[in-house]
């Protein structure tokens, strides 16, 4: 059935004795209309292009409208701005940001080939489902899914993208790996209770770099924890390797991971450590009983926590297949004891027990904030289909989309109030933000509003060409910012301004004010590299890349 459009207008409750009516005449209007800063960090990065080229496409090329690189981008896109489900993009189909972040020639839709779909052009929730279920042996004889991911590749595209933010090799990278539990949505594949979260779900297992996503694999509920970690570990280890030859690596995690097989192989690998918990046991517990005393003591005569750590050498008597270090947290806190251990193969002369426990092993903590952020920011739990792969594919779909948002961070927002801000509040402050959309023949206009409140936020020069290929640093082209006031916006002297920006190429200035920018619209001009680069305010992220309409 076709929709039918609302032509007229409401009436709303007065304003004094002002009438307050609504029309639905605004033409083409976008509340994603920050997501083109996204655009440009894929323009320079090349993350979502490169991922499409991890999908074989069986379709036959001369029967479709939608590349998978446009399907990609628009599911990755529209996951960073808050679209979880399928369905929403049966409504976003008409969204011209949409159609623009999909990298679509017409992106009002008006070169869709079939009547009904013009004005929409992007792909529908049946096109991005067939893309999600095509099964691994799909080729060009199926009947409608023909997309098949390679998720070997997908794998290694993460490792790239995090090699490629390092300027230079660096001296040190940490492996933080950790797992947690994604609760199911009914009787899919794989449907096991998980008796430690009480629940029926999937264990997904992650492993990051700092901030950097390096593993996300989707795993069944009834395997151990540790499960599959020592394949990721070696082909992530063999790829960074591959790059740095002499970079040390340390692999971080609680005592779920505490395995003598992943052990043993950080072991026999040069500049290749571990520091892993280890779960107590009346051994343990019996080694630091002295320090114990120590910690209680302390505790009463302070009345405060107390501890006292114990650095000594320990073998399990079977699963283990050597003696090793082993640090032993004795603490004393109001409601007792609390014994705490961890396993490490760096010696003691390089780091003592304190610092090493305190300093390095709880800092793994921060992981579990980047899978928050992941997991209900960028929707990683949605893994609601039937089947294992599906579900898999989707996880890789959020994954990149903290990517992008990562890359957008690192890129962008270093030295800001944005740069440590979650996904979620970088979609509220940055993203989501309402425009009025015109395409004409050479250009894409987006109109922001007259008036908009925005905390001005420093940025730094995004034009780096050393750390990626040339035509693609161009991308984001460094000009600084000019405060523009009200009196000076006579067309002269915003020119004027507009010139001296474009020759003086540097860093963003830095502010922190909320301002309101003045001028009646901002246009930003998509179909070119190349953009004046003055804003009104003093180092507003926002309009990246804007140009006065006069």
């Amino acid at each position: 059935m076709e929709t039918q459009c609302i032509t007229g207008q409401m009436e709303f409750q007065q304003l004094g004795r002002r009438g307050v009516v609504g029309r639905f005449d605004g033409g083409k209007i976008s509340s994603d209309a920050g997501g083109v800063i996204l655009r440009e960090v894929e323009k320079r990065t090349g993350i979502l292009n490169r991922l499409a080229g991890c999908f074989r496409d069986y379709r036959n090329e001369d029967r479709i409208e939608h590349t998978v690189g446009s399907l990609i981008r628009q599911r990755v896109y529209g996951i960073a701005l808050g679209y979880e489900d399928l369905n929403d993009h049966d409504s976003l189909r008409h969204d011209v940001v949409m159609g623009l972040l999909s990298e679509k020639q017409q992106p009002d839709g008006t070169d869709r080939l079939r009547e009904q779909d013009q004005g929409k052009p992007i792909a529908g929730k049946s096109t991005l489902n067939r893309l999600e279920l095509t099964p691994e042996n799909a080729n060009e004889k199926s009947r409608y899914k023909k997309i098949v991911a390679d998720g070997r590749a997908i794998d290694e595209l993460m490792v790239t993208v995090f090699v490629e933010s390092y300027r230079s090799a660096p001296l040190e990278v940490v492996l933080d790996v950790d797992a947690t539990d994604d609760p199911l949505h009914g009787d899919q594949e794989g449907k096991y209770f998980h008796g430690y979260y009480a629940e029926y779900c999937y264990l997904p297992l992650y492993i990051f770099s700092g901030e950097h996503l390096l593993c996300a694999r989707l795993r069944q509920a009834n395997e151990d924890p540790a499960s599959g970690v020592l394949a990721e570990l070696t082909r992530i280890v063999e790829q960074i390797r591959a790059a740095w030859p002499q970079v040390r690596i340390i692999v971080r995690g609680d005592s779920g991971f505490c395995r003598n097989e992943i052990m043993r192989y950080c072991e026999h690998n040069r500049q290749l450590d571990y520091v892993l918990g280890l779960a107590k046991n009346s051994r343990l517990i019996k080694a630091i009983e002295t320090e114990m005393a120590q910690a209680q003591q302390i505790h009463q005569s302070t009345q405060k926590p107390a501890r006292v750590f114990k650095d000594f050498r320990y073998r399990t008597k079977k699963s283990w297949s050597c003696e090793r270090r082993v640090v032993g947290k004795a603490e004393y806190l109001a409601k007792g004891k609390n014994p705490r251990f961890i396993v490490t193969s760096i010696s003691r002369e390089e780091k003592e027990a304190r610092e090493l426990y305190e300093d390095f092993y709880c800092a793994r903590g921060d992981m579990e904030n980047r899978i928050k952020e992941q997991q209900l920011g960028l929707f990683a739990d949605r893994t609601s289909t039937s089947w294992l792969r599906s579900n898999q594919l989707r996880l890789y779909f959020s994954s990149f989309a903290y990517v992008l948002v990562h890359a957008l961070r690192r890129l962008g927002l270093e030295g800001t109030e944005l740069a440590k801000a979650q996904c979620d509040t970088i979609r509220l402050k940055l993203f989501k933000v309402g425009a009025q959309v015109r395409v004409s023949v050479r250009k894409v206009w987006i109109s922001f509003p007259r008036a908009i409140l925005i905390t001005a936020y420093s940025n730094r020069s995004l034009h780096d060409s050393k750390k990626f290929p040339y035509a693609v640093s161009r991308a984001l082209y460094p000009l600084p910012v000019r405060s523009v006031k009200p009196e000076q916006r006579a067309r002269g002297q915003v020119r004027q301004r507009s010139k001296q920006a474009s020759n003086d190429r540097g860093h963003l200035a830095s502010s922190a004010r909320p301002l309101l920018i003045w001028p009646s619209a901002y246009w930003l001009i998509a179909s070119t590299f190349h953009y004046d680069r003055w804003i009104n305010t003093t180092g507003c992220v926002l309009p990246l890349f804007v140009r006065n309409p006069g």
